[in-house]
């Protein structure tokens, strides 16, 4: 087996998918203004794996490492490496890349027994697998319901009826980031669900081309972009985010992986490595996302001549040691990994530490774009129009006398504020901030996650350890027999 080249891939997207925006169906993402960019960002990153220095690292016997069932403590870092060469490509900015999903069939694989209940997924499980590892292909997800949608909402996609060879499914889940660039996209739910939830208790995977399925994209922040150098970020790695709409969409049993069942609908994340392996890839991603922040404020620093003053130096280490931070959790959850089914299904990253992470990243990422607009300064909101004003023949000489500073030609020092703007204070930028506080769920999920399975039985017996060794004595000052 081989990977697919970028070529391939930008091919496979010209399949009549429905795709909407701005009120207008979009005929070819690879060429539409709002997606085409990214859309060659994306085949880059088959490039990378098919043909490149980068090859033996993205890849092992053909196959895009992200779909190894890892074996071992080495198998993990090997894929995180794996991980880290596709963040680089787009500076962290790109989340949803296709080793994301890859990776979490990878834990569908490593488990498929979790789902032989009275309706058996494991085989669907199996069989998504094998199809996204052998034919290379980029899975999209979507797992939340509409907002406000409760128990009786018809809003929420659910099973509608069955037919010969399969069932047919009606409403909407939201967020599809990255859908409108995906070969088939993944509909379950990752949150718990009631006792009258069966209908909605249904997870599956379809082509983004399947007849019926609608997917209504988000403003599209590459197709406001004037320019690569007036935005070089949203206008290249904007992965787009969906509304999924299924309009009696039939699917076919072999593709169904839980049916009419919400324990197994909420198993096939929770006690797969599924939601273990996604954060490995997203922490991997969130820290080259740091590193490139920081980067960036250190640049910043250079060019308005502030480096060496100590509040600038100072941060500068804080957001250093944020990348340190981002860094150790990736780190740590690989070290700290676990055996999958008593290692019948391989390792796992590390429970507790993997789902820490998700609430160190959210809190986080703000505190770091803050320190970002801090040492950038009003330079930020004082920019040309458009890059095109330096090359104006009378705006030109204009600028360059009053933009620049000793340190940096007004050139150089407007790329890199624009580069800036984009990254911490665009619309671009905002949705990134609110991108990286609920990209793995909402609080609410991950924090009860924790608490579940996070070690607090350890933190308990530690106080249960020390209340046990020492107690009531005639003189309270003195320790009880046997304390220490």
């Amino acid at each position: 087996m081989v990977t697919r080249s970028g070529q391939e891939y930008s091919q496979s997207l010209r399949d009549g998918r429905e795709i909407w925006l701005d009120g207008e169906r979009v005929a070819d993402v690879t060429l539409h203004p709002a997606f085409r960019n990214t859309a060659a960002s994306l085949a880059h990153l088959y490039d990378l794996a098919h043909d490149s220095d980068h090859t033996p690292v993205l890849t092992r016997d053909g196959v895009h490492r992200a779909f190894h069932v890892p074996r071992s403590y080495e198998d993990l870092v090997a894929r995180r490496r794996a991980h880290k060469v596709w963040a680089e490509a787009g500076y962290g900015f790109l989340g949803r890349t296709p080793d994301c999903m890859a990776a979490a069939a990878a834990g569908f694989a490593a488990v498929p027994g979790v789902l032989a209940g009275a309706y058996d997924g494991s085989g669907a499980a199996l069989a998504l697998y094998r199809r996204l590892a052998e034919r290379d292909l980029y899975a999209a997800f979507t797992l939340t319901n509409p907002a406000g949608a409760g128990e009786d909402d018809e809003r929420t996609l659910r099973v509608v009826g069955e037919k010969d060879g399969g069932i047919v499914v009606r409403g909407a889940k939201m967020i599809g980031t990255a859908a409108v660039f995906a070969d088939e996209i993944v509909v379950g739910t990752i949150e718990p669900l009631g006792p009258g939830d069966a209908d909605r208790a249904v997870t599956f995977s379809v082509p983004v081309a399947t007849r019926g399925l609608t997917l209504v994209s988000r403003a599209s922040y590459e197709g406001r972009a004037r320019s690569v150098f007036d935005h070089p970020l949203s206008s290249r790695y904007d992965e787009n985010d969906a509304l999924l709409v299924c309009d009696d969409v039939f699917v076919p049993w072999e593709r169904v992986l839980t049916y009419r069942d919400t324990d197994a609908a909420f198993r096939l994340w929770w006690d797969t490595p599924a939601f273990l392996n996604f954060v490995h890839q997203g922490a991997t991603r969130f820290w080259t996302k740091l590193e490139f922040l920081t980067g960036l404020a250190v640049l910043l620093a250079k060019a308005n001549g502030t480096y060496d003053l100590p509040p600038v130096t100072q941060a500068v280490g804080r957001l250093l040691g944020r990348v340190a931070q981002a860094k150790a959790f990736v780190l740590a959850a690989e070290a700290s990994y676990t055996p999958v089914d008593e290692g019948r299904g391989g390792v796992a990253p590390g429970k507790d530490i993997s789902y820490a992470q998700r609430i160190m990243a959210g809190e986080l990422y703000p505190q770091a774009v803050q320190e970002v607009k801090l040492l950038a300064g009003g330079g930020l909101i004082q920019l040309p129009a458009s890059g095109s004003e330096l090359l104006h023949p009378e705006l030109g000489p204009l600028l360059r006398t009053y933009l620049g500073t000793p340190a940096t030609p007004a050139d150089a020092r407007v790329k890199l504020l624009k580069l800036a703007w984009d990254a911490v204070g665009s619309e671009f930028a905002g949705r990134h901030e609110q991108y990286e506080r609920f990209y793995h769920g909402a609080p609410h999920v991950y924090l009860m996650q924790q608490a579940w399975e996070g070690g607090a039985a350890g933190c308990e017996q530690l106080v249960r350890t020390c209340l046990d060794g020492y107690g009531l004595t005639a003189d309270s000052t003195a320790p009880a027999a046997g304390a220490r």
